[in-house]
């Protein structure tokens, strides 16, 4: 089989057959002539290598081959009709893409989603995840939220929250980390890829060389504090991001506890705030609101 796309209007004729099984009354609800869409049938049959439909005198009836194709098909057209009336329908302005930092939307943004539903029940919110800088190149996001510092690249921007770095374990294993040293007495669970981590942290307790034996490196937070939870090991929680995630787990601040405040911070990053499509925009002011919300809560 050539490995171009079928042409829509094959795949149109197809689907349309397939439902009135006959070619005749599949014409007349597609406004073509029976012979038209029989031209079209064998074009796609010629071009997908298999017969599609058994003709029979008054009907048509789909083969193995076609039964097995038109799933694909009906759901192919559907996601070009409903693509259609969400980029260009009277509904457009209601649809937003949101490509966000993956930490941010498992840990934070995803527990207050509900709430933006609530007060917006036509937005129609897409979210793509973000978990290393090259994930932030893909376009067709209309708002971006990262972490990182401030760069002179980004168009407009609003600063939501900071990040404080905090060691967290399971309450028997945090019980047992009284002093500094008791810190390097545990496995610490490491993520290589942060610019804070157990080096930084372990520096405002006087400890500047970790015992390599000590560590152990995993890909991101989340899988950390789960292994926290286990009895594994102490992980960094980062908070706001992980409140709820420490919290659901059952993770406590261990005894000695130092915090490091970091230097960057989470944004909220578009175009300009007059381009907003009115989604975006109600996005945005709700977020807004709530990272204001938890400042003041916390201070």
């Amino acid at each position: 089989m050539p490995e171009s796309i079928p042409s829509l209007n094959w795949l149109r004729v197809f689907e349309a057959a397939a439902r009135m099984e006959n070619f005749a009354r599949a014409g007349e609800l597609l406004d073509l002539s029976t012979s038209a869409v029989s031209q079209q049938i064998k074009a796609l049959e010629k071009h997908l290598g298999e017969k599609l439909f058994e003709r029979h005198p008054r009907s048509v009836e789909l083969t193995d081959a076609g039964h097995a194709f038109l799933p694909a098909v009906r759901q192919a057209l559907r996601t070009v009709e409903e693509s259609a009336a969400t980029l260009f329908g009277e509904d457009r302005g209601n649809t937003l893409t949101l490509q966000a930092d993956l930490l941010f939307t498992t840990g934070w943004l995803a527990p207050r989603l509900p709430d933006f539903a609530r007060r917006h029940p036509r937005v129609q919110l897409h979210l793509a995840g973000a978990y290393r800088d090259q994930d932030y190149q893909r376009a067709g996001s209309e708002l971006k939220i990262l972490f990182g510092p401030v760069h002179r690249s980004w168009a407009q921007c609003d600063r939501l929250f900071d990040e404080t770095i905090y060691p967290v374990a399971n309450p028997a294993t945090a019980a047992a980390v009284a002093t500094a040293d008791d810190l390097l007495r545990q496995r610490l669970i490491q993520i290589s890829t942060h610019r804070i981590n157990w080096n930084q942290v372990l520096h405002e307790v006087g400890i500047d060389s970790i015992p390599s034996r000590q560590l152990s490196f995993t890909e991101n937070t989340p899988m950390a504090l789960s292994l926290a939870a286990s009895g594994y090991g102490i992980a960094l929680a980062r908070a706001p991001t992980t409140d709820d995630l420490v919290e659901r787990l059952g993770l406590v601040p261990c005894g000695v506890s130092p915090r490091v405040e970091s230097s960057e911070a989470y944004y909220l990053i578009y175009q300009n705030v007059e381009s907003l499509s009115p989604a975006a925009a109600a996005f945005r002011d709700w977020l807004l609101q709530e990272t204001r919300s938890r400042k003041q809560a916390s201070g």
